[in-house]
């Protein structure tokens, strides 16, 4: 099941269907939800009732989870949905400029500083704030930063007059901000700040009833973009998707899925069509044995992969892998299958 969450209306769509928010998942580069794991969906549901509340929050994951994805699901079920959302990269921040980018500066207040320039934090005013990668930030941000979170006011560099802002602040990590605290190299009276409600994204490796449902989202996604003719997923290469411990995540799953449309020769994603690291390593002339499912697993992996070939068609399907109807339909419920998948 896919979900999309446009910020204008996210948040009526969540409150007109709640059997939608059963599943969820997070893609780099698009505003839907799509999961099948145990571990997601609780995450979703913290992120969900965390939403209903301006709390600030801290988003830890590994790179390529969709931690921004989650904080902009975090925003449009909120009040503040269809207000700003910005993401403020703390990895590419010059530290010269850190303070005129986050709180804006006056006419004068530096060489070049022409026009008086408001900054990210004045834009965000009545939004959400998402500070990707918290722990790269500057030290002297950091305290700029403690003060906005305290007083939800600043002032512009070169200013005097102070300004109050309504923002919400939402910030992530893939790294561990208690040993940077140690270090000397992230304040701790911030980490507390940030700390009080924590989500964590487990990586996919930790949840690989995910992959079937991301693996076939990305499909047609890259399906329809290329203008390929590709209906999914053999069950060989769903086994490699399986087995593979993916180190980039969610964002790794997606490149190799895009990959084979882009370069693959049939209307379905075959091993061959995947890029060599998931055969074991680059000079690799055959995949590496795929690791043991349960049966529950192969056969729920073999159930949506019909639907999928015979475009959603429940008979044809049910032909295909050899069962009634009625057996696909049970098959379907007890394993909550729904269609499109």
């Amino acid at each position: 099941m896919i979900i999309p969450l446009p910020p204008d209306c996210s948040k009526r769509l969540f409150e007109a269907a709640p059997h939608l928010r059963e599943r969820a998942w997070t893609s780099t580069h698009s505003n839907v939800i799509v999961v099948e794991s145990p571990q997601m969906q609780q995450v979703i549901s913290t992120a969900r009732q965390l939403a209903n509340t301006d709390a600030t929050a801290l988003i830890q994951g590994e790179s390529g989870t969709g931690k921004e994805i989650l904080a902009k699901a975090i925003h449009a079920w909120s009040h503040r949905a269809g207000q700003p959302f910005i993401t403020i990269d703390c990895t590419t921040l010059p530290e010269s400029l850190i303070e005129s980018e986050l709180f804006g500066h006056e006419r004068g207040a530096f060489t070049g500083a022409l026009t008086t320039k408001k900054g990210l934090f004045e834009e965000a005013n009545r939004g959400t704030i998402f500070l990707d990668e918290v722990g790269e930030l500057a030290l002297s941000a950091q305290v700029k930063l403690l003060r906005v979170l305290q007083e939800q006011t600043f002032r512009r560099v070169g200013g005097t007059t102070p300004i109050h802002i309504d923002v919400r602040i939402l910030a992530a990590t893939n790294k561990d901000l208690q040993r940077l605290v140690r270090k000397g190299i992230f304040r701790e009276d911030l980490y507390y700040r940030l700390d009080g409600i924590v989500l964590t994204i487990p990586p996919l490796r930790q949840r690989r009833e995910d992959i079937p449902a991301l693996a076939h989202h990305f499909c047609t996604l890259y399906s329809h973009r290329f203008g390929r003719d590709v209906v999914g997923i053999s069950t060989a290469a769903m086994e490699m998707l399986l087995w593979y411990s993916w180190p980039g995540n969610v964002r790794e799953l997606e490149k190799a899925i895009e990959r084979a449309i882009a370069l693959g020769r049939s209307g379905c994603i075959a091993p061959e069509d995947l890029p060599p690291s998931l055969w074991g390593r680059e000079d690799s002339d055959s995949p590496p044995p795929p690791r043991r499912h349960t049966l529950e697993e192969i056969e729920k992996t073999h159930i949506r992969a019909a639907l999928l070939e015979h475009g959603g068609n429940q008979t044809k399907a049910a032909e295909a892998l050899g069962i009634s109807r009625t057996t696909l339909w049970r098959k379907m419920k007890k394993y909550a299958m729904e269609w499109p998948v």
